[in-house]
């Protein structure tokens, strides 16, 4: 998955809402052990309909423990259920294989309708395969039912019809056919069409031509099987006259009905020269298999092959036929490539049905290879041919191959029909390929087709090309799936409000949704933010039974993360009964978004106690999270599940490690997994430079971006606030004024005001207030508030009150409600003892009714967060923290420190000046750190506002007095203390 690793100068992350607990507080996200339930958050005044989408999904999925749990709460919340409920209940057990439990909750009823009937009858029809008795049971409850309903629909005779198809009984066909003449059904094509292939399956060939006549509408689906069924019988001249009828009903002939037609004609060349007796046993065999097929008794026609095998019986091009087609529904390659061993001992392989079957059987099982090599080996080919080895190879993603054999077939002068044109235009995503085959639709009239034009539609949608697909769409008939695509379109064009516009459209016409509507209009919601759509789009998601759908509860929860209401992201995740990786990752990615970091480890944790492995996304999503936190124990955990995942080798979650590694204040750790990165791409570069650049380590960051470019890598205009990051960071001003000119001159890269702002800075740190300030006056861009508050800190620095007051006046005009901007002019009076206007910029603060964001530090030992705030007594051990700051304070006096007065902000006495620094936050923090761990490991402490002069001196002390390494981070930058010197070499 690529993605890109946007890198910043520097921002200060502010710390998750727990750490203003006490500063004993635990924070170890991976000891959550509880898991969620389904109902987990569901009320305890569920409604009828919430139950509906359990069981709607239940069905969907074939999830037995999940209807079975939703049967559970339906009884104990539900003192008289709603008849839908129950009827659904039916259908649910039915559809998982449990025709017992299915007719338990009929038979306790207190009161059934036609939908009662016909999903009981419809659960005893899908269960003849495994329930030996259902048969005579569907008939019996028939028989019960034309007692007790007098309506009934076409819906109730469907599954009378094949459990007619499948018990071979001509009496209950018989019965049913009765039946449906006393109801008025007899001439209903559905009812007629299925009473017809059963009388012809058992070989009533004349009662069933006598129903055949009568009915007022015939697909080409029954004149093949009327054709075939004369024709298998050995009835040639009814053959003829059928055939001749055919022609004169003006219906177009599928392949099947070409081939049924050479039969008539006498070109059977895909006839087996046997005898009379052995072509009537196999023609016996076959309905018999047919049967086995239909009925979906895989088992038994397996077997009744075998049978067929053993006995020496000679098979034809239909046994092989409908063999391949069970290989396919049972997804097993094994016995497809046996029954493709059989065909080629017998010369089968040659005839054109079993071929094409080959081909299909191959590309459904996902071995184009194996179909490619049967296409090319093919003597004839039809258009069945052309179809199944282009479609496979469309569907198999293998665009060039399912394009080359199109080319083919045109080269070798056929037409294609809509079919062909379908998958052509579902494999390729070449905008000119996919005008040619408009053309070539046009050309073959088949543009008005409603499949052809549909994927004409979606074509240009996926290519952004939306007046086009606009045409098509006005010409065409209303169809959801050409609205599916039109929406998909708007929305990878930017352009949501029209798919919101076409969906109300849709509602209003009464046009109904599916799962794949519902989810691209739901996650259009949450690019525009369009929270209260959104609701309502989830609502109708409810309704209409989808809510439960993964790909649609997905939707629905990326719209309330996308629009920041994380406590309707939680209950939506929650309702989500399996969900996959992509929900829990967005779940994840969610938390750090709107500022629950911590409570992401915590999801993640969950994730994999429920089983769900993550994928590189998930892993670079929490290393962000550590990033955020600045929780390096978390990082290395995160990095050790990368190593166990094989998913270091990504880019993607090696740049996210290098991110996190970076900004969690080890740096030698970042660079050294940068090196180890094989394939490094402009993110990781990135990364890497700005990780530098934060930690003082100038010379090194334009080093490595020297070997950048030296190894042709184009940089962008990210890479350049790394290099002029670094510059300022270090004091490079003649260095960044050079990288700024060559971003325009080099690679065309105008300079955008984050790049000036980095100038700006580099200038400041190195005392040239008013050639900075000058810089900030002659940009052409307006200068931002971030650009003011830097040049105004280093007024504070360098002593240069006028400039100060005039940078700080511009600063309030932008951010008149900004308290560090009041804090920054207050300091730079204080340093330089003007008292007076000390209390005149506390006083415009109080004016403005604006307070002071409070400092504070923490530091994270053995995965607790201690947090610390000035003059802090909170913590158990304050007593023992105090005295060792006494110590610290001793021990590097008589190292040469002298506190530095300056930075107090009250008019007192020199010794309450010195007192008051002694105990900022970041001493507190160090000193608990130096108390806490081994000696001579690395300190790592965090701070949310700028670190103060006094401190970072003492830092330098402490470092050198005790042997440590100390990293700072404060808002503007790391501060890597070591031997009495900063990696910042005192530019901050």
């Amino acid at each position: 998955m690529q993605a890109s690793l946007k890198a910043i100068p520097f921002s200060f992350h502010r710390p998750p809402r727990f750490y203003y607990l006490l500063s004993s507080h635990s924070f170890s996200p991976f000891l959550l052990t509880s898991t969620n339930s389904p109902f987990s958050s569901s009320p305890s005044s569920s409604s009828s309909s919430q139950w509906f989408g359990f069981l709607r999904h239940a069905i969907s999925s074939s999830d037995l423990r999940l209807g079975k749990c939703t049967h559970a709460r339906i009884l104990t919340s539900e003192e008289n259920p709603e008849r839908f409920l129950i009827n659904n209940l039916i259908t649910m057990y039915s559809k998982c294989g449990s025709l017992t439990h299915a007719r338990r909750v009929f038979d306790k009823m207190p009161e059934r309708d036609l939908v009662s009937w016909n999903s009981i009858l419809a659960a005893y029809a899908q269960s003849y395969e495994h329930v030996i008795d259902s048969t005579e049971e569907g008939f019996v409850l028939f028989r019960s039912l034309r007692q007790n309903v007098v309506f009934t629909s076409r819906m109730t005779l469907a599954p009378l019809l094949k459990l007619c198809l499948c018990s071979g009984y001509v009496w209950a066909s018989e019965a049913v056919h009765g039946y449906a003449c006393k109801i008025g059904l007899d001439s209903d094509e559905f009812v007629a069409g299925g009473l017809v292939n059963i009388y012809l399956k058992f070989g009533k060939v004349k009662e069933g031509r006598v129903l055949f006549e009568e009915m007022p509408g015939r697909d080409v689906v029954l004149w093949n099987l009327m054709l075939k069924a004369y024709l298998d019988m050995g009835f040639k001249e009814e053959a003829v006259e059928l055939s001749s009828a055919f022609h004169k009903s003006g219906l177009h002939p599928n392949g099947i009905t070409l081939r049924l037609l050479d039969r008539v004609s006498g070109d059977d060349s895909e006839g087996r020269q046997v005898n009379g007796n052995d072509a009537s046993e196999i023609r016996s065999k076959n309905q018999i298999l047919t049967k086995y097929l239909q009925g979906s008794q895989y088992s038994s026609l397996l077997q009744c092959f075998a049978d067929m095998v053993d006995s020496n019986l000679e098979c034809d091009s239909v046994t092989f036929v409908l063999v391949l087609s069970t290989a396919v529904r049972l997804d097993s390659l094994a016995l497809g490539k046996q029954v493709h061993s059989m065909a080629l001992k017998l010369g089968f392989d040659l005839m054109l049905t079993v071929a094409n079957s080959l081909i299909n059987m191959y590309c459904k099982l996902r071995k184009v290879g194996y179909a490619r090599t049967v296409f090319n080996s093919m003597s004839e080919r039809d258009s069945i041919s052309w179809n199944s080895v282009i479609s496979g190879f469309a569907q198999s993603g293998l665009e060039v191959e399912a394009v080359c054999l199109f080319m083919e077939l045109l080269r070798c002068g056929l037409t294609p029909d809509h079919y062909t044109l379908t998958s052509v235009l579902k494999a390729t995503s070449s905008l000119s390929l996919n005008k040619q085959v408009h053309v070539h639709a046009i050309k073959t009239n088949n543009v008005g087709d409603s499949f052809v034009s549909t994927a004409l539609i979606d074509a240009y949608s996926r290519n952004k090309c939306m007046k086009e697909a606009e045409v098509l769409f006005s010409r065409n008939s209303f169809d959801l799936v050409a609205c599916n695509a039109m929406m998909s379109g708007y929305t990878q064009s930017n352009d949501g409000d029209k798919t919101l516009k076409l969906f109300a459209l849709m509602h209003k016409q009464g046009d109904r949704s599916d799962d794949f509507t519902l989810a691209t209009v739901v996650k259009t919601c949450g690019s525009l933010f369009a929270m209260n759509q959104g609701k309502q789009v989830h609502a109708y998601a409810i309704k209409s039974g989808y809510n439960l759908d993964l790909w649609v509860s997905s939707g629905v929860l990326d719209m309330y993360v996308k629009c920041g209401d994380m406590k309707a992201a939680h209950v939506a995740f929650n309702c989500i009964a399996a969900p996959d990786d992509v929900a829990w990752t967005t779940m994840i990615s969610g938390c750090i978004e709107n500022g629950e970091e911590e409570r992401a480890f915590h999801v993640y944790s969950q994730m994999r106690l429920m089983g769900v492995l993550p994928d590189e996304f998930t892993i670079a999503t929490l290393a962000k999270a550590s990033s955020c936190l600045t929780a390096l124990e978390q990082g290395r955990q995160i990095h050790a599940n990368a190593l166990k995942l094989n998913f270091s080798g990504d880019p993607f979650v090696g740049t996210s490690l290098v991110d996190m590694y970076a900004k969690c204040g080890s740096i030698d750790d970042a660079f050294s997994l940068f090196k180890r990165i094989e394939m490094r791409n402009i993110a990781a570069w990135n990364a890497m430079l700005v990780g530098l650049a934060q930690h003082g380590e100038g010379k090194e960051a334009l080093q490595l971006f020297e070997q950048m470019r030296s190894l042709g890598i184009k940089p962008d205009k990210v890479t350049f606030i790394g290099v002029l990051s670094a510059c300022s960071h270090s004091g490079l001003v003649s260095e960044a004024y050079k990288q700024i000119k060559s971003m325009d001159r080099d690679y065309g890269i105008k300079p955008e005001i984050e790049h000036y702002s980095c100038l700006a800075d580099a200038l400041g740190r190195a005392g040239l207030v008013r050639e900075a300030e000058k810089l900030i006056e002659s940009m052409s861009l307006e200068a931002s508030a971030s650009m003011y508050r830097a040049l105004l800190a280093a007024c504070r620095v360098q002593g240069d009150t006028e400039t100060g007051k005039r940078v700080a006046t511009k600063l309030l005009e932008l951010e008149p409600s900004d308290s560090s901007a009041y804090v920054l002019l207050s300091n730079m009076y204080a340093a330089a003892s003007k008292w007076t206007e000390v209390k005149l910029a506390r006083t415009m603060m109080r004016g403005q009714n604006v307070k002071k964001d409070p400092g504070f530090s923490w530091i994270e030992v053995k995965n607790k967060i201690h947090l610390f705030v000035v003059d802090d007594r909170s913590n158990p051990q304050a007593e023992l923290i105090y005295r060792k700051v006494k110590d610290v304070i001793r021990d590097i006096k008589q190292e040469g420190y002298v506190p530095e007065t300056d930075y107090t902000l009250v008019d007192v006495e020199e010794e309450e000046k010195e007192r008051a620094l002694y105990y900022h936050s970041e001493k507190l923090a160090v000193a608990f750190g130096l108390m806490s761990t081994p000696p001579a490991t690395p300190i790592r402490v965090i701070k949310n506002l700028r670190v103060c002069g006094d401190c970072h001196n003492a830092m330098k002390y402490i470092a050198k007095v005790y042997g440590r390494e100390i990293v700072l981070r404060d808002a503007n930058r790391f501060h890597r203390f070591k031997d009495g010197k900063c990696s910042c070499g005192d530019f901050w």
